[in-house]
Order: structure tokens, then sequence, then C-alpha cells
């Protein structure tokens, strides 16, 4: 079997004689989840599934970010869930970084492969099954989906990296762009799941600072954030939590690119209670 373009946890301990030193941080503006942290004795299981564990990346917190989930999960050949979901107002976004899942949304089944995307609406009728003989390994990001008056729901769908719109952005001759899944002007839609990469000594020159909270989960190569006041190195399978308007760029390095999961929230009007 070919090897998985994207960083995926491998859990385990590490050895006695490991020193302590890590790159872990929380801060009231950011969170830093390294690879190093992402060990079986941090793992979660959760309700419905069978021969699967979980790394909880992010969650809920009062007065930190507010809007999503995002898990890892892990599931053995075999293992899954017919009843994956037990939130009704959770829509999902799942992408597939190791093996593969069959996902069965209503009468619909689907192979998902490494690189395969797919978006659930809330209220989704969804099971997902590993009928594999590797470990499937997958993101799933959560959020309480935003309805408003006068605006249809989104439908599910499924594609593949390879199939989504890639863009540029303007004047950096393509060292930095950005993959989308949705248009960001489908008003139905009240997150967005993207791929970012930048090529090597690519820059995000500014430091952004935005309404938009972020997860970011490094699939593949390493650079230099800013975040806040600070300096932080990261690199393939750690992850970042950005609060809103945390200021935030980057410098690309490494000899390969540098490629981020990233989820935000888009679209709605900020909540006044």
């Amino acid at each position: 079997m070919p090897k998985s373009p994207y960083y995926a946890p491998t859990g385990g301990l590490p050895p006695q004689t490991q020193l302590l030193t890590d790159r872990a941080v929380f801060t009231e503006a950011y969170a830093v989840i390294p690879k190093g942290v992402m060990t079986d004795i941090v793992t979660s299981n959760l309700p419905f599934w069978d021969k699967t564990r979980a790394w909880v990346l992010a969650r809920p917190l009062s007065g930190f970010a507010e809007t999503f989930s995002q898990y890892i999960m892990e599931v053995a050949p075999g293992g899954g869930s017919t009843r994956p979901e037990t939130d009704p107002n959770a829509q999902a976004v799942l992408f597939v970084v190791a093996g593969g899942v069959t996902l069965q949304i209503g009468r619909e089944g689907h192979r998902i492969g490494t690189g395969g995307y797919a978006y659930l609406p809330a209220g989704s009728d969804w099971q997902l099954k590993n009928d594999g003989e590797t470990l499937a390994k997958f993101h799933w990001i959560r959020k309480s989906y935003q309805q408003v008056d006068g605006i249809d729901a989104p439908v599910a769908f499924v594609c593949d990296e390879s199939i989504g719109t890639t863009t540029a952005m303007p004047g950096t001759d393509g060292k930095w762009a950005t993959t989308r899944f949705v248009d960001p002007g489908d008003m139905r839609h009240d997150m967005h799941v993207n791929i970012v990469t930048l090529q090597p000594g690519a820059v995000i020159p500014f430091a952004e600072t935005h309404v938009m909270e972020h997860g970011l989960y490094v699939l593949e190569g390493k650079a230099v954030y800013r975040l806040n006041q600070d300096w932080v190195e990261v690199e393939a399978g750690d992850f970042m939590w950005l609060r809103a308007f945390c200021p935030q760029a980057c410098y690309a390095g490494g000899p390969g690119p540098f490629r981020y999961l990233l989820y935000k929230d888009v679209n709605r009007h900020m909540a006044l209670k």
C-alpha cells in the first residue's frame, strides 16, 4: 500500500529516557499541540464506535475557541459506527489521511481513500466502516449548524483533494495557494475546511487578525509561525488552535511544501448574546 502524503499519529509512548521538554503551548490566544503529545494515553473512546479511538484536538471552551471540535479518528479493520453522531444539530467534515473507509450517506455508499473529503450536514443519516486491512485515520471536524431563515441548508457531498478548486493568492506566483471544497460565496455553509499550501520560502507576509477562529493541522512540511507575540516552530503532525483575532503569520521552511488542513467559521452574523 502506498505511503500517505499526510502525517497521521501513530500513538505509542515515549521511552522513560526521553526528556520532558516539548513544544506544547496553551495560551489565552492560541494553543499548539505537537505530534509528540498524541500518544496512547491521551486518546478518547466515543459512544457507538467499535474498534476506534480518537485524539481530540479541539473542543469548545468558554473564553477561548467557541465554535468547533476536531478529532483524529483511528479505526481498526472491521471497526466503525452505525450511529456515529449523537448531536442532531452537528454538521461535519471528514478528511482521510491514511487508509480508507466506506461512508454510507442515506442509501448511497462511498469508498473514500486517502485525500478523500466528505461534508455531512446536520441531521444526516450516515454510517462509517473500515472494511480494509489496515488502520484508517481521518479528521472529523464538527460544528453546530447556524440556520438562517430564507437560506436552505447545505447538502451532503463527497469528493477528493485532487478535484478541489485551488486558487493562488494574488501576487504570490502560486507559492501560496488554497484548495477549497465549498464556494466561499455559498451562504448555505457556515464553516469552511480548506487545505492551504505554501511552497518552501513562501510567507504569509502580514499578521492576519480576523474574527474567524482556526484549527490548523499540519499535513506536510514545516514552518515558523508567528502567533500573537511568539514565534513557534511547527511541522507535519502538529495542530494549532487560534482564537478569534489572534495575530498570525508564517514562513514556510524545509525542502518541501508546507500544507495544512484549515477550519474557519464563516458567513454568519456575530452572536450578540
